[in-house]
């Protein structure tokens, strides 16, 4: 296997077969400058834009491409216009397009992935780092769609088994799930689509002054055309998220105002556990979420006796590892400035991870009393204090979480912060357990990024090695993508309140090659990624504990968002002791080494029936694995969505043959961009469970208003044979935002 390795990196260092400069022209380079206008009047959003408050506003215009021709002018004619007035800053959009029967729409549902219709975005730095920003956007159906953007997006996680690439580098910079109080209304004629946006200064977060200079900047999504372009000029490796690269809007007039807002809510209950209950309990509660501005740069949230029953379930997925999953938070209490709480390798060694709190290790709910979050700027230092307290649950005391956190944004796309976790058991002070650490990041141009972070932990009766430690380097062009890691992991270290994707106590080693091929002579082929990677995890005892080659020569991107890219594999895993991987299939202690074939593929995401997955076939310690996942999509305009995902794998060994099976359904229907109706079914054969998650929600602002939940689990053979129920329960909830400016 060794003698692979230099044929691997030397394709993937060939040279271009054609120069990327032939696909990069100088139009529109270099950043942007401009300015909203200020109004008495404001406009009436009602996605027309005929008020008269538009006519006098300047003009933002020629914006150019990103992709697919980095440099030149985007294809249609678009331009933007903003204004102010005391309350809101408002951005038009008319988005002109001489074929609008091919203008394509998205589901309609906030947050919806942008890239697979029509788009419209733009970005505030509000703080002008050049690293950090707020970004709204919406479609030709007029959903909303958020973020927060903390490190230009970047994030820098660990790449492992069962997880694609794109969740290994968007944790921890893209949050996604931040849902603001603000108003976008579009509409459509012969001419194109149009976009009206109200964002109110309460909604987002910004220093002293009041005339400030923000980062900012625009973009446009043509879907038929896989093309976006931006106002201000951003590399074609890179996306709007790279505020380095922003333009600025000088002279932001803004309010010296702070938001205030009460989001009390109400539920009703009836749940019953088979096992232990033969009837069916109800309940009432009542809790609330407050937010107020201490300062229009530093916000205080409260909350009391914490509900998250209108959160979605997870999607379950098949593991043949040895070694914990991991499942991203989707309570709304604990997204909020998530970012600035992340710290460590996102999925491999998370200082703190928000799921530890209120959720026990089987994943079933624990009662959260309360807590409180201030998060913000204070002296040009970004910080966050977090404090949570948890009930007593089944005799066990509760805990109470503590976390603080500090950082200080430097120039050129660096920074440098510290932080602390600490859990304590209720009425047992000696229950304990801390988390120092310390990280930083060091941006060298827009070519190279470092990242480095250091930790260490205390827990009672522990005397080894507490300490962890990561470095990273990244090099990454128009041409190359490239990057290495090492981060040591000591005997003893505990994060209790982190996550780790396996148990302390080794050194992982990996380096990452990719060259990014594209020429004019290609018509259906818009890239072509061969790329390699190495990996390596050895224990502190110097036993090699897994490793992998991965090497993908004939990665393609196609013009229509499509992908394919066959694989090879060699994996090696090291037990030391005996690994049952299924019941009664037992693994024996030892080194195992295998090769195993692999094909990625994705079809148009935007075409009403797409699909995606993944096939394996190959060896698997001893025996053979063969199978893989699909998911098919269908979709009918804006109003209707659905999935069905089938992962089989079928495994044999000496020791004995089994299968994992998993297969879920997905359906939606989207009434407005405010009321719909989801489902997610699931039957998965390691667990032996079916499940159902029925959600209807009738939004009012920031994710607030009705939602009726309804859960069912049952013991399964199959997707369609239930042999007894686990648990049942029915939730209403309805929650609503006072002092809000949505």
């Amino acid at each position: 296997m060794p003698r692979l390795l230099p044929a691997a990196l030397a394709i993937a260092l060939l040279p271009s077969l054609a120069p990327a400069q032939q696909m990069v022209t100088q139009t529109g380079a270099g950043a942007r400058t401009g300015r909203p206008t200020v109004v008495q009047t404001p406009p009436v959003i009602d996605g027309r834009l005929d008020d008269a408050a538009w006519r006098g506003a300047a003009l933002f215009t020629d914006f150019v491409q990103r992709e697919p021709v980095e440099g030149q002018p985007v294809s249609e004619r678009t331009e933007v216009r903003i204004v102010t007035d005391a309350e809101a800053i408002y951005v038009g959009a008319w988005l002109y397009d001489r074929d609008p029967a091919l203008i394509v729409p998205s589901e309609t549902i906030r947050d919806v992935t942008l890239t697979n219709s029509d788009y419209f975005g733009f970005i505030f730095d509000t703080f002008h780092d050049r690293q950090n920003g707020f970004l709204f956007g919406t479609t030709p159906s007029g959903v909303e769609y958020d973020a927060q953007v903390i490190r230009e997006g970047e994030g820098g996680g660990v790449f492992t088994q069962g997880q694609n690439r794109a969740q290994a580098g968007s944790m921890g910079g893209l949050n996604l799930n931040w849902d603001a109080s603000w108003t976008v209304r579009t509409s459509q004629d012969s001419l194109g689509w149009y976009a009206e946006f109200r964002i109110p200064f309460k909604t987002i977060r910004y220093g002293a002054g009041a005339s400030q200079t923000w980062g900012f900047n625009v973009m446009r999504g043509i879907r038929r055309r896989n093309e976006e372009a931006l106002w201000s000029r951003v590399s074609r490796q890179f996306s709007i998220n790279r505020l380095s690269q922003a333009g600025t809007l000088e002279a932001v007039q803004v309010p010296a105002q702070r938001i205030a807002t009460v989001t009390p809510y109400a539920l009703a209950n009836t749940d019953r556990r088979f096992a232990t209950q033969s009837e069916y309990t109800s309940i009432g509660e009542f809790g609330l979420d407050a937010k107020y501005g201490i300062t229009p740069s530093l916000t205080l949230d409260l909350t009391y006796n914490t509900d998250f029953a209108q959160v979605e379930v997870d999607e379950q997925r098949t593991n043949l590892t040895r070694f914990p999953l991991f499942f991203p938070e989707k309570r709304p209490f604990f997204l909020e400035n998530a970012g600035v709480f992340s710290a460590g390798t996102p999925q491999a060694v998370d200082l703190f991870f928000t799921r530890r709190i209120g959720i026990d290790s089987l994943g079933q709910p624990v009662p959260i009393l309360g807590g409180a979050r201030l998060t913000g700027r204070v002296a040009g230092l970004t910080v966050g204090a977090l404090q949570m307290v948890t009930d007593e649950q089944n005799g066990i005391a509760g805990n109470n979480y503590t976390v603080l956190r500090a950082l200080r944004e430097l120039s050129a796309r660096s920074r440098v912060g510290v932080m602390a976790v600490q859990r304590t058991r209720v009425g047992d002070a000696d229950d304990d357990n801390t988390v120092l650490g310390v990280d930083g990041r060091l941006g060298l141009g827009q070519d190279w990024t470092i990242d480095a972070w250091g930790g260490r932990s205390r827990s009672p009766g522990r005397t080894g090695d507490e300490n962890a430690w990561s470095g990273r380097v990244e090099y990454k062009t128009r041409d190359w993508q490239h990057s290495a890691r090492v981060m040591q992991v000591g005997d003893d270290f505990n994060p209790e309140v982190g996550f780790m994707s396996r148990p302390a106590g080794y050194r992982f080693e990996e380096l990452m090659l990719m060259r990014l091929v594209r020429s004019p002579k290609w018509t259906n082929v818009r890239q072509w990624n061969p790329h390699t990677s190495l990996r390596r995890y050895v224990g502190t005892d110097g036993f090699l504990q897994s490793s992998s080659v991965h090497v993908d020569f004939t990665e393609v991107e196609f013009n229509s968002g499509a992908r394919f890219g066959p694989e090879f594999n060699y994996y090696s895993e090291g037990l030391q002791e005996p690994f049952e991987i299924a019941e009664g299939v037992v693994i024996p202690a030892g080194q195992y080494s295998w090769r195993l074939w692999s094909a990625d593929f994705s079809s148009d995401p935007s075409a009403p029936l797409s699909l995606s997955g993944r096939v394996d076939f190959g060896d698997f310690y001893t025996g053979s694995r063969g199978g893989g996942n699909v998911t098919i999509t269908a979709r009918r305009g804006a109003r209707f969505s659905s999935s069905l995902i089938l992962d089989h794998q079928d495994i044999k060994l000496p020791q004995g043959d089994f299968t994992r099976q998993l297969i879920g359904v997905k359906a939606a229907w989207f009434f407005s961009p405010r009321i719909f109706l989801q489902s997610l079914t699931q039957y998965n054969n390691q667990a032996e469970a079916f499940t159902a998650n029925v959600r209807f929600g009738w939004l009012r602002t920031a994710n607030t208003g009705l939602f009726i939940v309804f859960n069912d689990g049952e013991q399964a053979d199959s997707f369609t044979r239930w042999r007894l129920p686990i648990q049942r329960s029915l939730t209403i909830k309805y929650s609503y935002q006072l002092g809000s400016d949505g």
